[in-house]
């Protein structure tokens, strides 16, 4: 079977076709949307190994689908993850089996069944010893050994005192009707078993809730503690001197929705005071897998928005959920540690320290077959793009980036503000605003590629500055235009003055003022003139098309233009301007170095004395003007990717970003640089004429690969820290 288009108006009418035709497993190997609505290319999953792309070194002859090219891509990557598992498996079997392929996915099945996700149980199973894999799906061996897996992979307190014991505040969050006040409760009685009564009270910020207030005085009244009540604007330092004496505290917060933007103000006003607050994040065992992924995700990116920690849970509900695996799949995959486990309204006995034991047998004695849907959890909406394709990329990934932050300045800023770009919107600019001050680093920056002043063609935004490290190579933060000051002069003196910049490369010449500004200063200038403009040649004034007209060429340099291997040839000619100031014109003609064709011309003025050692810069600034359609590029790439939910300038950002590195990496001619855009290539395994728009969109690929695999939690946090 080969892999399906199907075409709808929206996502969901789309998916509807999908599951209709292939069923409840198929497998999306690609998406995109078209000016019809949403374009899909799926495959039955059994399908995979089976699937036969089109060799690597063929070349189509007409050009192929590009959604078809990425989805060939996707399903090789698939089947060599598969090969790697299976020969993974077979080198740690002693006496290999027709039957142990079968065996495997007996416990795949198994562990689906009950509820654990695909990707856990193909991650577990990786290890499956070979005489294992062979045994029947009721054998006491198999189910201990996978019974031990699944336990080491879940996190829990070790005993009550770790927790108990520990002095400070405690605040659990939560969405709406998850239990927090039972289980604040719960945990205020246990923390007086052990320590009295004089050293513990409860604060509850709940003033939505009718009866909240109230409900949670009613525990304190029987615990005899007091009980303060605090609006969810205020930080917990206002309660300070009423605490006084007070070494175990409980915050009960507002419930709201994962959804909800004030999820971030709340965590935000918790760990805004001098207090250190831990927070505890709960989970209903009853809740659908999709809405627990996403309590997990939006409630822990809201606490890094707040500059916390958000690593450890409660299990509430137990006794009310059909499975209990759903719930432990989600905190094993994102790293979190389960504190205690809840299972009843009665305080303080129904609640008990997280047993791994107990909780993987509750998860494995569920009844599959009784379950009223018993195929694994769909993948979560909030998911992003990609992200089955980037599991087990987390070395190749981290080598990549570890290379890039050395080799380029800003690279660390860049991932920055791909950070913030997975904060709520409302946090966005804010953020933005704190990670641009202070930058460029001291002593790092020579010089500025400045871009022209308007908008690109069919855009609504400029393209940013790019700014030249102590090497001239392209930083890769640039410099947004709106954020700087008014006028040449004011602009280039800013960043003369503050950071040292000695180098401007101008795409129009100046005014009058900046050019004798820049003369004054000394500094180094290239500028982009037009054909048309007059200069002084021995006391005749020519344009600099008819000053060149005769001229031969005679300098040559290999350089990079628009992706391509090209040859620009030079000339110049001592001239002043109508200032008197002595200029040098130069006159350049890019041409194919096979054919000799002229691809394109360009003029450009430098002051005299700097000779013409500034034919380096020349090329520099002529490279520079293929990063505007690199920036186009990559910025509808992450529109299409954000669906909106990122703010302007952080996209800017990030897609100018990108585009400075996918530049620099292809003009960049050292061993290490070679080494650097192959891999980058090898992301893709694409067949393009253009390297610069390849190793774009690798590079895409590459931060969307990033950001997935430290959602699904599939890897180390130091793995792409």
């Amino acid at each position: 079977m080969s892999v399906r288009r199907f075409v709808g108006d929206n996502s969901r009418d789309v998916m509807r076709q999908v599951r209709e035709t292939l069923g409840e497993d198929a497998l999306i190997v690609a998406n995109r949307r078209t000016e019809g609505g949403v374009e899909i290319l799926a495959m039955a999953d059994e399908a995979v190994d089976h699937f036969e792309p089109s060799p690597a070194n063929e070349q189509p002859a007409t050009p192929k689908d590009p959604l078809e090219s990425m989805s060939e891509r996707l399903l090789r990557e698939m089947q060599d993850m598969r090969s790697l598992l299976a020969s993974q498996q077979s080198e740690r079997r002693t006496t290999p089996t027709a039957s142990t392929a079968s065996g495997a996915e007996r416990w795949r099945q198994l562990l689906c069944g009950v509820g654990f996700s695909r990707e856990l149980a193909d991650d577990i199973l990786m290890d499956l010893p070979g005489d294992l894999a062979t045994q029947s799906a009721d054998s006491e061996q198999a189910l201990a050994w996978l019974r031990e897996r699944l336990m080491t992979r879940l996190a829990v307190l070790q005993d009550e005192p770790e927790f108990f014991d520990r002095t400070g505040i405690v605040a659990l969050v939560g969405p709406t009707g998850v239990g927090k006040t039972t289980t604040t409760a719960k945990l205020a009685a246990r923390f007086v078993m052990r320590h009295g009564t004089r050293p513990v009270a409860l604060v509850t910020t709940d003033s939505f809730r009718i009866g909240a207030h109230e409900q949670l005085r009613i525990y304190a009244r029987l615990l005899d503690i007091p009980m303060y009540a605090l609006d969810a604007e205020q930080p917990i330092d206002d309660l300070l001197s009423r605490l006084q004496g007070k070494q175990w505290v409980i915050i009960d917060t507002v419930g709201m929705s994962q959804r909800d933007q004030r999820v971030i103000e709340q965590i935000a006003h918790l760990q805004g005071g001098r207090s250190n607050v831990r927070l505890v994040l709960l989970l209903n065992a009853a809740s659908q897998p999709e809405t627990l992924e996403e309590v997990v995700l939006r409630y822990r990116q809201a606490a890094r928005a707040a500059g916390a920690e958000l690593d450890d849970c409660i299990i509430t509900k137990q006794d009310e959920a059909g499975r209990l695996a759903p719930i432990l799949d989600i905190v094993m995959r994102h790293g979190m540690r389960v504190l205690f486990g809840s299972y009843g309204q009665q305080v303080p006995e129904d609640m008990a320290v997280a047993d791994p034991a107990a909780l993987v047998d509750q998860a494995l004695n569920t009844d599959a077959a009784g379950s009223s849907n018993t195929s694994p959890p769909a993948a979560p909406i909030s998911m992003p793009r990609w992200s089955r394709d980037v599991l087990g990329q987390g070395r190749r990934l981290s080598s990549l980036f570890a290379r890039l932050r050395e080799r380029m300045v800003g690279f660390e800023r860049l991932e920055g503000v791909w950070d913030i770009a997975n904060l709520p919107s409302v946090l966005q600019d804010q953020r933005l605003d704190e990670l641009l001050e202070g930058y460029p680093p001291p002593q790092r920056m020579l010089g500025m590629a400045w871009s022209p002043r308007r908008n690109e063609r069919g855009c609504d935004w400029a393209m940013p500055d790019i700014g030249l490290d102590a090497e001239g190579a392209w930083m890769a933060l640039p410099w947004l235009q709106h954020r700087q000051p008014a006028g040449w002069q004011p602009r280039m003196a800013t960043f003369s003055e503050r950071d040292g910049v000695a180098v401007h490369l101008l795409p129009a010449l100046p005014d009058s003022e900046a050019l004798t500004w820049l003369e004054s200063q000394y500094l180094t200038w290239v500028s982009l003139a037009p054909p048309a403009l007059r200069v002084n040649l021995h006391g005749e004034r020519y344009p600099l098309r008819q000053l060149f007209a005769e001229s031969t060429l005679n300098h040559r340099v290999n350089v990079r233009f628009r992706g391509q291997p090209m040859a620009l040839w030079t000339a110049y000619a001592e001239v002043t301007d109508q200032e008197g100031r002595a200029l040098l014109a130069w006159y350049g003609e890019v041409r194919d170095p096979e054919s000799a064709k002229v691809v394109t011309r360009r003029y450009w003025l430098t002051p005299a004395r700097l000779g013409n050692e500034v034919l380096s810069l020349l090329v520099t600034q002529l490279q520079s003007e293929g990063l505007a359609a690199l920036t186009r590029r990559a910025w509808q790439q992450l529109k299409d990717a954000d669906s909106g939910e990122v703010s302007p300038e952080v996209r800017l950002l990030m897609a100018s970003g990108i585009a400075a590195i996918a530049g620099h990496l292809d003009c960049a001619e050292d061993e290490a640089a070679s080494g650097l855009h192959g891999d980058v290539l090898n992301l893709l395994s694409s067949r393009r004429r253009r390297r610069d728009t390849a190793l774009l969109d690798a590079l895409v690929y590459a931060f969307m690969a990033r950001d997935a695999i430290r959602q699904l939690g599939s890897v180390n946090r130091e793995g792409l820290a």
